[in-house]
């Protein structure tokens, strides 16, 4: 950047990122010319015309190179841009590019920091209005539920409690709704804040931690949980708080839908250089042809637990979210209804 910042110090070259470009593209056209004719005119009065072929020849290489050189550097602006596009787009980096320069890459620079702080005080406005609209609508359902409630402790006639059950009923899955609907939005929060990088993940102790928030669980619908770890470690760009939320979903999924007295099995292995996670249970299973829509937002192929557990809706989408941007890919496999699923991560 320094080569571009001297340049636009230069008058006529302060507007325009193609004269910058013509400018050093000159000085390295005639640096050999100039060599020759000084080389001629104040060199030896014997010079031989080989060597003066054979100076003319370097001069052009020492040139070409030199000039090649400086038209990279001249480059950074575009290098710096992109890169900077690159890091907000993957890792949410909010940039710090230069916006007092006033030629093409300049302005290019300038209009890329501005739209992205523009469109991150959007984001922030709108998440904040989401979350007062969210938590007030909460409120106000919340005041229904209340009033049903106090109108069936009055021992109403059948009809009138009859009425006051369906309020309270439809009050509970409004509330459900918002409640899921603002946790979705704290947990996507959480998501982009995290700023991962190469880590060495010893599976071991993912699947301990794993293990002790998914115990209660098993033991009240007396599910074993088979667990083959085949490789005890590898470098993840994958924070591991969010590679553990990821196992304990989707392990909770297979115990929700699950028989009692079943087994799920937990496979860690590489294959063709690739890790895999997979998580197999015998449950409910589901439509292959509709797998896609399983990782969808309150999808509506939410169900009931075998246990009439309650489903948010939201735990494979954010699985999904979370493999995805950390350069993984997620995949749920069935052979049917009550033939069982399969959940893969590869990384």
């Amino acid at each position: 950047m320094q080569l571009y910042k001297k340049l636009s110090h230069i008058g006529f070259l302060k507007n325009s990122y193609v004269f910058k470009f013509l400018f050093v593209a000159f000085i390295g056209i005639h640096i050999p010319l100039i060599g020759l004719l000084f080389f001629v005119l104040y060199g030896h009065k014997s010079i031989s015309p080989d060597t003066i072929l054979i100076f003319a020849l370097i001069m052009t290489l020492v040139a070409t190179g030199a000039t090649l050189f400086f038209l990279k550097l001249l480059i950074k602006p575009i290098e710096w841009a992109s890169k900077a596009l690159n890091d907000y787009r993957i890792e949410k980096i909010v940039p710090s590019l230069p916006t007092n320069f006033f030629d093409e890459a300049g302005l290019l620079m300038s209009n890329i920091q501005e739209s992205i702080a523009e469109n991150e005080k959007f984001i922030t406005e709108k998440q904040d209005l989401v979350y007062l609209l969210s938590h007030d609508l909460r409120n106000f359902v919340g005041n229904s539920k209340s009033v049903a409630l106090l109108i069936l402790e009055d021992e109403p006639s059948e009809s009138t409690t009859e009425l006051a059950q369906l309020i309270l009923q439809s009050a509970e899955q409004q509330y459900n709704y918002i409640e899921n609907f603002i946790k979705l939005l704290k947990e996507q929060d959480q998501i982009i804040e995290k700023k991962s990088e190469n880590d060495m993940v010893q599976f071991s102790s993912i699947f301990s931690v794993v293990s002790k928030q998914l115990d209660q669980l098993l033991s009240h619908k007396n599910i074993k949980l088979d667990l083959s770890i085949e490789v005890e470690e590898a470098l993840l760009k994958i924070d591991k708080i969010l590679l553990i939320r990821v196992l304990v979903n989707l392990i909770d999924n297979a115990i929700k839908f699950s028989f009692p007295d079943s087994e799920i099995k937990v496979r860690v292995y590489v294959q063709d250089r690739k890790l895999f996670f997979t998580i197999a249970d015998k449950g409910l299973g589901f439509d292959q042809k509709k797998n896609q829509e399983l990782f969808g937002k309150f999808t509506k192929m939410s169900k009931l637990g075998t246990l009439n557990e309650p489903s948010t809706g939201i735990g494979l989408y954010l699985c999904k979210k979370i493999i995805e941007r950390h350069d993984g890919q997620i995949l749920a496999e069935s052979d049917g209804i009550n033939k069982g699923a399969t959940f893969s991560i590869i990384f």
